[in-house]
């Protein structure tokens, strides 16, 4: 019962914090517009029927029924027709009739006498400063998430203490031999157990070198292949020295910061020879400077451009999770539901202390709040990179007009674009009920159930 009630605890947070992130991102763009004048008729958490609502000063703010995003009206958004162009004719295209039904809309916004408060008047520069606020203050909520977490509650990091000792190293003949018994019928003892370490043992210094962290003790180990090394150890309180030589072993090149393997420029995994002992270190949490928050916001950027770049394919991975029964992708897309409950299961794990669970679903609001920041920067309406892209053709046109003498082209009639805007809204609908659906018949889970 317990588990049960802390993982539906863990789910509320985790929707808490995805609506105060959509909350901090709507008021990025609230306070820029109306901080130019912009007249801002609504701010809304969610999307469909209102559920709550207060109208402050000119401004109606409430949250609505499904809590999947949210906006703020701008008064002006699309300019209106340019001087000379022909009025609507009564035609009966489709498109033209969206695209003139959703300017006249809009100028509806324009309350008499502000004409002056619409957006689309604002300078390019303006607009793409109120745009951008949105995102950037995504990005700025999770600097400070992992701020909170790499510098208040610290990381975990390998220490010079040992936590296991192998008793013997695994040649790949007898791997291929015993299976799962060559660890305990293998020939050859590991270097670690050869010169008598044992867990709880402490590395003090390899070849009169004083080790700092595990880092300076791999590092001489990997350098020291088939060499003999020095090593002070502390073991129940006293020094003493052994000789350890590491064994040769091919191994995979990986990045210092993620882990992960690295190619080449054929594609193929690096590999190289490096020493190796057969121990493994025991963790503890380390506070780390403030410059660790932003490489690790870096990283995740990172992998928001990978998981952008890949994405036709990973919703062609999602749809065979969904509907083929194909295995999930453990560090693939997820939807909303699949964030809550990847939250819900860590403040199930009665396990793991609280603070690591605290630390845990404060990097995952970080983690999610990168993403929602990326992805609106994708140059494509409705999303905020759209209008930002937008702002920019405009600012090139006005200026390549201006600087070589000729008329004001006026602004970018960002009504055009509607089309386009429907179809990549309709696009990021399907995926989202695609993404939804798939973390719940086939989710990605931490405890494997």
């Amino acid at each position: 019962m317990e588990q049960v009630l802390l993982f539906i605890v863990g789910v509320v947070v985790a929707f808490i914090g995805l609506a105060v992130s959509i909350a901090l991102h709507e008021l990025g763009h609230l306070t820029t517009a109306k901080m130019f004048g912009v007249r801002v008729s609504q701010y809304m958490i969610g999307f469909g029927p209102t559920i709550w609502s207060k109208v402050k000063g000119e401004t109606e703010y409430g949250f609505k029924l499904l809590p999947l995003g949210g906006y703020v009206a701008l008064s002006g958004m699309y300019p209106p027709k340019h001087a000379g162009e022909a009025p609507r004719d009564g035609g009966t295209g489709f498109l033209s009739n969206m695209i003139e039904d959703a300017r006249e809309a809009n100028q509806e916004t324009i309350m008499p006498g502000e004409e002056h408060r619409a957006f689309s008047l604002l300078p390019a520069w303006k607009r793409i400063i109120v745009m951008l606020a949105g995102p950037v203050m995504n990005l700025v909520i999770a600097v400070v998430c992992f701020l909170i977490v790499v510098s208040g509650f610290g990381i975990y990091q390998p220490t010079t203490t040992l936590y296991s000792v192998s008793k013997c190293m695994v040649s790949q003949a007898e791997a291929a031999q015993l299976g799962d018994a060559a660890a305990e019928n293998c020939s050859t003892p590991a270097p670690g157990a050869a010169a008598g370490l044992l867990p709880g043992d402490k590395l003090v210094s390899m070849n009169g070198t004083e080790l700092h962290d595990w880092k300076d003790a791999t590092a001489i180990i990997r350098a020291n292949a088939d060499k003999p090394i020095e090593t002070v150890i502390e073991r129940a309180g006293q020094q003493q020295t052994v000789t350890i030589t590491p064994r040769a072993n091919t191994v995979f090149v990986t990045d210092d910061f993620s882990g992960e393997r690295v190619k080449d420029e054929a594609g193929n995994y690096k590999t190289e020879v490096v020493g190796f002992v057969g121990v493994s270190p025991t963790s503890a949490r380390e506070q780390m400077p403030p410059s660790y928050a932003f490489e690790f916001a870096g990283f995740n950027i990172g992998k928001v451009f990978e998981m952008i770049m890949s994405l036709p394919q990973r919703v062609v991975d999602m749809w065979h999770a969904g509907f083929g029964g194909a295995e999930r992708d453990p560090n693939g897309p997820q939807s909303v539901v699949g964030v809550g409950r990847i939250v819900g299961e860590v403040s199930a794990l009665t396990e793991i202390p609280v603070l690591d669970r605290i630390a845990t679903v404060i990097q995952i609001v970080g983690s999610v709040n990168i993403a929602l920041g990326i992805m609106n920067l994708i140059p494509l309406p409705p999303l905020d990179g759209g209008h930002i892209f937008a702002s920019i053709v405009d600012m090139i046109r006005r200026g390549l007009a201006k600087a070589f003498g000729k008329e004001d082209p006026g602004p970018f009639d960002t009504a055009k674009l509607l089309p386009i805007t429907m179809v990549v809204a309709g696009l990021l609908l399907a995926m989202s009920a695609l993404f939804i659906y798939v973390d719940i018949v086939n989710p990605i889970s931490l405890t494997g159930k």
